[in-house]
């Protein structure tokens, strides 16, 4: 089979983490006879300072005639600091998901035994969670109406959801649901916000249709306290945007590092696979970033191309090498943590072998 990836490495560690994904695809690919073709794209602060724009459309050509989307992170302090910078890499993160047709982020978040440890949850509360956040993506407030007055001292964000928009969310989260536990938890904030009512009836109006599905419904700061409280009474949990990017990082420090969750994007065009960080720019450029979770949505992207065995001997190298220590600093155990590119590199022969 012959894969063409586009790989849009990014910000800060991006493009060193991104490498050794594509050090794991390439091991997979001589071990079960593939051909992978790489095509490099230009984003975030990155693409700014060389074309001024975040998400060029030479970028968005090259995702569109892709099989997948390979995705580093996006961030740089300049930004962040300048509250009034009109141009910023985040805009091209919204751009990708709005034109690519993103609608759904899909976030598993599973405990390795090895590093249970390293979670800042107590053993008996951690032990055995095992859950998907499916968080819609392209509607909310995140691409509502915004703005500001005249005089810059009212501000404005309006949040915005169809029917539409919702249904086909929750049909995602239902597939989900079927294929794992039969448990889907409906989170918004319907005692409040009108777009959270909308959310809850649709989603009633389509148990009808998942009658082997248990569902439940939990207002959002309910669920972010039970996350905490009980992480392995949920299975599936989807909700909107704002809710999803708050509570599906809230779930991320469940397993202990950021540096183990991966994540996919999915929706009209080519989907997109990316860890759940950010592009940690304290650390570019020193090798030291953990590449687990962008080699995880490496497994991610290759089942989504049907390529199942290829994911599997993806997950078993990274499963081995979190028991043998091969691991980086911020995960790492007694004794000498290894390099970015050493992880990579072990990975990569551990596969082959």
């Amino acid at each position: 089979m012959k894969l063409n990836i586009a790989v849009l490495a990014g910000d800060g560690i991006g493009p060193e983490i991104v490498a050794q994904a594509q050090k794991v695809i390439d091991a997979v690919s001589v071990k079960f006879g593939h051909e992978v073709e790489y095509t490099n794209a230009l984003v975030g602060a990155t693409a700014i300072d060389q074309v001024g724009d975040p998400y060029p459309e030479e970028t968005h050509d090259i995702c569109m005639k892709a099989d997948a989307v390979l995705f580093g992170a996006i961030g740089d302090p300049k930004f962040d600091n300048d509250p009034k910078a009109k141009v910023r890499p985040e805009q091209g993160l919204l751009a990708m998901r709005k034109k690519l047709g993103l609608y759904a982020n899909i976030r598993p978040v599973t405990t390795f035994p090895s590093l249970l440890d390293k979670s800042p949850l107590r053993l008996d509360i951690v032990e055995g969670s095992d859950f998907v956040v499916v968080r819609e993506l392209t509607g909310g407030i995140y691409f509502g109406e915004k703005g500001r007055s005249e005089d810059l001292k009212k501000a404005f964000d309006t949040c915005t959801y169809t029917t539409e928009e919702i249904e086909r969310i929750l049909k995602l989260a239902f597939s989900y649901a079927e294929k794992r536990n039969k448990r889907l938890t409906v989170v918004d904030k319907a005692n409040v916000l009108a777009t959270s009512r909308l959310w809850r009836e649709t989603a009633q109006a389509m148990e009808g249709d998942h009658k082997d599905i248990e569902v439940d419904y939990m207002f959002v700061d309910n669920a972010a306290m039970q996350l905490i409280q009980w992480p392995k009474k949920f299975d599936v949990m989807v909700t909107e945007n704002m809710f999803g990017d708050i509570i599906s990082d809230e779930a991320s420090v469940i397993t202990g590092s950021l540096g183990l969750l991966p994540s996919a994007s999915v929706g009209i065009h080519t989907s997109v696979f990316e860890p759940i960080h950010g592009s940690y720019p304290q650390a570019a450029g020193k090798d030291i970033a953990n590449p687990i979770a962008t080699v995880l949505s490496a497994a991610m992207l290759l089942e989504s191309l049907d390529l199942l065995d290829e994911a599997q001997a993806v997950r078993d190298a990274v499963n081995k090498s979190l028991e043998e220590g091969v691991v980086t600093e911020d995960i790492a155990r007694d004794g000498k943590p290894c390099k970015t590119s050493e992880v990579g590199d072990w990975l990569a022969d551990f596969i082959k072998k």
